[in-house]
């Protein structure tokens, strides 16, 4: 498989100023898998260290600061040779607080080692806060729609993709193979194993066990490290998502959870699913502007799952539904096109996607790319009218470049409205970039 992060992590390899890596993400999404053949670039390879598997090297850490000395114990304790040119992979590292704790000495007295840490938890340890300035953060979610394709054998639909410069349609050639592959993508997810499971036996029974599997461990995960009080609110919250997706409106109601529920009960649980990864939040904008921060309603948000596959297994959808023209895309009122470009935008954009809405009308993402802030609507067939985009630029036409609409129908840019295919999500930095240079000229 590859994984376009590996850029990302070659960049900090010969950074001048590379710190202790810290590569956050969900349970499964690949972290551990990515990390090592990442080390297999460095010329004495890797050495990992798995503090969930092996508690007893945290004491290395508990004994000393200092990290030569922790090193030595490290090399003898593994049998393996440590140098300048192998790269230290600190695995589980959210079951060793002293251990991240040690990041910054790392930075501060060895900072020629290479040191990456991972966890599938790390977001909760995080949390708590860390020293700002000494280490680096990269963030991994599930594979995105590209990465599915190359590991489907079908790079040349992806070297196609990346290669698209000028807005014509996308020939029939093309277009219907990968709209076919979106639906299997809509099965798999992006979860490593699943999408595994699928290139090899393309059975989308396995699949299912696959992401079944998944969930299950993400619910041990909540018996065994939320705050005793909280878990029953987490599963609660968890079970609600395909409910709160499936809404016309899809602004998160803590009623849907459990009728009477307040947010001030059920604040903490839903944040720890955040911290943990596997949902994300949206918050509503109360009209764009720079930062888009600075315009957050913190009451008004929406809640995605970490992965579309996940979130079809969590709403119990067959994979039959996928042989029924695009029934896997309008399902549940769009829930699953709606996530599935969410985890998209994540991760092509620096700064996290919002939403807006005004009395009647509702743009499912805003993003900000560099200083424009661009409406994004996700549409799950090919019928659409865009009544909100026409809002919204009522409302905010003079400072807004660019409108955007992925949907099912074919590429097209008109000088106002750009529509993308929902296959096509992952360009949509790349595609903006070229319809912005098109309205300047």
């Amino acid at each position: 498989m590859k994984r376009t992060i590996m850029k990302a992590l070659l960049d900090w390899k010969i950074s001048k100023r590379r710190k202790p890596l810290v590569l956050r993400g969900a349970r499964q999404v690949g972290k551990t898998w990515v990390l090592e053949e990442f080390g297999r670039t460095f010329k004495d390879g890797f050495v990992r260290f798995n503090f969930d598997k092996n508690p007893e090297f945290a004491h290395f850490f508990q004994t000393t600061k200092d990290v030569r000395r922790i090193l030595q114990n490290l090399a003898m304790a593994s049998g393996q040779r440590i140098t300048k040119d192998t790269l230290i992979i600190f695995d589980e590292i959210q079951a060793c607080e002293e251990a991240l704790n040690s990041l910054k000495y790392f930075k501060e007295d060895a900072p020629e080692y290479y040191i990456a840490s991972a966890g599938s938890l790390l977001g909760l340890q995080l949390s708590g806060g860390f020293p700002v300035g000494q280490v680096d953060f990269l963030s991994m979610g599930p594979m995105t729609f590209t990465e599915f394709l190359l590991a489907d054998g079908a790079e040349n639909f992806a070297e196609y993709l990346a290669s698209v410069n000028e807005f014509v349609p996308v020939p029939d050639a093309f277009f219907t193979p990968l709209t076919e592959m979106l639906k299997h993508y809509f099965v798999t997810g992006g979860m490593p194993e699943s999408v595994l499971a699928w290139t090899e036996d393309k059975d989308p029974r396995e699949v299912d066990n696959v992401l079944s599997g998944i969930i299950s461990s993400y619910e041990s995960d909540f018996g065994k490290h939320a705050p005793a009080e909280d878990v029953p609110k987490i599963r609660y919250i968890w079970q609600s998502l395909p409910s709160q997706l499936a809404r016309e409106n899809k602004k998160f109601l803590y009623s849907v959870v459990k009728p009477g529920a307040r947010a001030r009960e059920y604040e903490n649980a839903l944040n720890w699913l955040r911290d943990a990864d596997v949902v994300s939040k949206v918050f509503r904008i109360s009209k764009p502007g720079l930062p888009l921060s600075a315009y957050d309603d913190l009451n008004a948000f929406k809640v995605y799952a970490v992965d579309v596959g996940i979130l079809r297994r969590l709403s119990y959808l067959p994979v039959t539904a996928f042989a029924e023209n695009n029934r896997l895309f309008t399902e549940f009122k769009g829930a699953l096109t709606e996530n599935y470009v969410h985890q998209s935008l994540k991760r092509g954009f620096e700064v996290a996607p919002r939403y807006w809405t005004d009395a009647s009308h509702e743009v499912d993402f805003i993003v900000q790319r560099e200083s424009d802030i661009i409406p994004v609507e996700a549409k799950a067939g090919e019928s659409v009218t865009s009544t909100s985009l026409k809002r919204y630029a009522k409302n905010y036409g003079e400072q807004t470049p660019l409108m955007v609409r992925l949907s099912m129908r074919n590429l097209n840019y008109d000088g106002k409205i750009l529509n993308i295919p929902l296959f096509m999500a992952d360009e949509l930095d790349r595609l903006i970039r070229i319809a912005m240079l098109q309205h300047s000229v």
